[in-house]
């Protein structure tokens, strides 16, 4: 078979597009988010950081189309940290899109209305008249027409409109439709994005040494032995948090004190860093920190109740049930590991501030910055890159700040640069949980009586109002946390990558013990919740019908009825977090003893969907990401220091693990959009382990599922 393909057809449409977007000769300020070129070519500035969720394109399309604009004739670029005109300029919780749709919308609306206004005044004409369509504007009566770059000067200079129509979303024309990543060109063909990518001029390289484990601090170090290796400037001790610092939450669990390295290059601080002889010595906080499971189960079983919520008797419940189900669910520490490890450029002076790079929360990097730099925030410029992931562990932008306190002490631009063992053993990380259920079933099977009781490292993990509470007439939700030294934090939808799973898994255990269709015993549920809710539905965090609807969607698209075909075993799942609701079926067949996924069927309940592309991109990542972690991955720490330090010892999915397919489908309900970057992690976790229990007749209590094992029994 002979396949044919033309390059010069590619290259005519990117001609095409070039041309169509040929700088003008002057621009046009009509808001903080747009300008418009005299030849109507229009930049739309992004204001979230972008760590692959494609809110660089998703955001920009929302003021798009309210700019009722061309989409081929628009430019996007990251905008600046400025928080005079963007709002919450922070990427975390899958919240972009839904904190800035209502802005967003404004801001391509209001310069929309100033752009007829200018027509209006130019043609004598009611602005009501004139109507607008692909960035030209028309006054059908009396047949005149013109560009949005030929209106541009003078829209600029009106007053800004109080009050601004929006469209109805029958009338969208760009969200909706699938877009293309508009840095996609320039991913693909090694342009620079990204923090690593930064060059400046006269600039040099800095690696740091943190403390080998958790509970230490430096004694000594010989610096002088590696001052004189190839191409290094500097070695040096630097307390990156003076005293009197004050920290923003996004510095949490930070290293006051390490080693900084400085030279003209990646390698060669490295081979400084290796030969490095330091001492570091025990600070006395780490016996009196836990770092091993005994630990958690040890308050999981014994802390004092501590109800965070309780609906009607549940002892009397339990005391009085037909059946009683009773299970405990674990997961280790996990590391971020996103694909570009931290950085950031500093270049810091006497007179000010200039940091760019990955972050996902800017704004409180540069609040950190005005206290331990001891500058004000005007003179510091904070700047973000890409990001090659996040996952939450760019939020805590501990590593910005080093870059800054090491650039002030050389004084010279400086770009930090962590290798993949120093952030994936001081870095920030998913706590380790254990969760504890037990539900009372009576004679019918009907589920009267349901207990939660969860514990974890510094994060007390349970979500007590979150299904089933207000659909079980007992019910008693209990969190603990356990303090540690190991510096936790988000990652990827947090509490909810682990709770989702076991809750899941046990819900499909206690349907088994009633009796029931897993997907009929939780639809059940969500019929009480709906109507005859337990206590004050507006306590509960879902809404019930939409939640009900995504299980319905999935069981359609699934055939779930006719069960799986031949040779496959099926598992159920759905969870509600960060404002959306996700079913998902999971199929997978056993061979040599190893499962293998085939296919995932996901029902998704996020309001309007701005670009269906990159949502089934993001659907289909946080599946992949959620079977690889419940399956593989594990961080362990002996003595305060993490036992796994790279990809050798850290297991991650891996291509051929990855689902053979993955269906996906949205609910059209108009609902403003809500979150979509996080939701499809949690459920699949449960959905895997309920399929395994039907391919092997095991349950799967303990993340991870296989390990390095892989091999089933």
């Amino acid at each position: 078979m002979m396949l044919g393909f033309s390059w010069l057809a590619s290259c005519k449409d990117e001609a095409a597009r070039e041309a169509a977007l040929a700088m003008p000769d002057e621009w046009f300020e009509i808001n903080g988010f747009l300008k418009i070129g005299d030849n109507g070519v229009v930049t739309i500035m992004s204001p979230n950081p972008e760590i692959g969720q494609n809110v660089k394109t998703a955001m920009p399309m929302i003021v798009a189309d309210e700019l009722d604009i061309d989409w081929e004739r628009v430019i996007v670029e990251q905008a600046p940290l400025n928080l005079d005109i963007f709002t919450r300029q922070l990427a975390g919780g899958s919240q972009s899109i839904r904190q800035g749709w209502q802005g967003l919308r404004l801001a391509g609306a209001t310069a929309r209305q100033m752009l007829r206004e200018a027509a209006a005044r130019a043609w004598e004409v009611p602005v009501e008249e004139v109507t607008t369509e692909m960035g030209m504007l028309h006054h059908k009566a009396s047949g005149q027409s013109a560009g949005y770059g030929e209106m541009a000067s003078a829209a600029a200079a009106l007053e800004v409109p109080e009050e601004v129509a929006l469209k109805e979303p029958k009338d969208f024309t760009i969200i909706g439709t699938d877009r293309k990543n508009v840095d996609g060109p320039k991913i693909v063909t090694g342009k620079p994005l990204f923090g690593l990518d930064v060059q400046r001029e006269g600039m040099l390289i800095a690696m740091v040494a943190h403390p080998p484990a958790f509970g230490m601090k430096l004694k000594s170090v010989d610096a002088e032995s590696v001052k004189s290796m190839p191409g290094i400037r500097d070695v040096f001790p630097i307390v990156v948090y003076p005293e009197g610092a004050e920290r923003q939450w996004s510095d949490g669990g930070a290293i006051p004190e390490m080693i900084a390295i400085v030279g003209e290059s990646t390698w060669q601080c490295m081979q400084a860093k290796k030969a490095l002889q330091a001492e570091w010595e025990a600070d006395g906080t780490l016996e009196s920190t836990a770092f091993h499971e005994e630990e958690l189960e040890k308050l999981l079983a014994t802390a004092p109740e501590k109800p965070a919520r309780k609906d009607g008797n549940v002892d009397r419940a339990f005391a009085q049930a037909a059946k009683v189900v009773e299970s405990t669910f674990s997961a280790p520490y996990l590391a971020h590991n996103t694909m570009e490890p931290m950085n950031f450029f500093a270049h810091v002076t006497p007179e000010k501030a200039e940091l760019l790079g990955p972050i996902q929360t800017p704004e409180y990097l540069e609040n950190t910055l005005v206290s331990v730099l001891g500058m004000p925030k005007e003179k510091i410029d904070v700047m973000m890159t890409r990001m090659g992931g996040g996952f939450g562990r760019r939020l805590y932008g501990t590593f910005a700040v080093e870059a800054a306190m090491i650039s002030k002490k050389m004084q010279a631009p400086v770009k930090l640069v962590y290798s993949r063992e120093d952030d994936m053993t001081q870095g920030t990380y998913r706590p380790s949980y254990k969760i504890r259920y037990k539900a009372g079933l009576d004679e019918a099977g009907n589920l009267i009586a349901w207990h939660v009781r969860g514990v974890g490292t510094n994060d007390d993990l349970v979500f007590e109002n979150r299904f089933p509470a207000g659909a079980v007439d007992n019910y008693l939700a209990e969190k603990h946390a356990l303090p540690t030294l190991v510096t936790t934090g988000a990652w990827r939808a947090p509490r909810s990558n682990f709770i989702a799973g076991a809750e899941q898994a046990f819900m499909d255990e206690v349907a088994e013990a009633a009796g029931k269709d897993p997907i009929e015993f939780r639809l059940e549920l969500f019929d009480r919740a709906i109507s005859d809710p337990v206590g004050d539905p507006e306590t509960n965090d879902y809404d019930p019908e939409r939640y009900a609807g995504v299980l319905k969607l999935v069981r359609e698209k699934s055939n779930w009825e006719a069960g799986p075909p031949s040779g496959l075993s099926r598992g159920v799942a759905a969870y509600f977090c960060h404002n959306s609701y996700v079913a998902q079926v999971l199929d997978l067949k056993v061979e040599a003893n190893t499962p293998k996924v085939e296919k995932v069927y996901c029902a998704v309940d996020c309001g309007i969907v701005i670009n269906p592309l990159s949502a089934k991109n993001q659907v289909e990542g946080g599946i992949v990401d959620g079977i690889g972690h419940a399956t593989f991955s594990a961080l362990s720490f002996r003595d305060g220091r993490a036992e796994q330090s790279n990809f050798d010892t850290y297991r991650l999915i891996r291509n051929a693990e990855a689902p053979k397919s993955i269906e996906t489908y949205f609910v059209d309900n108009g609902i403003d959009p809500t979150g979509l970057g996080e939701p499809s992690l949690p459920p699949v976790q449960g959905a895997l382990a309920n399929a395994l229990y039907k391919a092997t007749g095991t349950r799967y209590y303990e993340q991870p599922f296989f390990g390095e094992r892989r091999i089933i029994g």
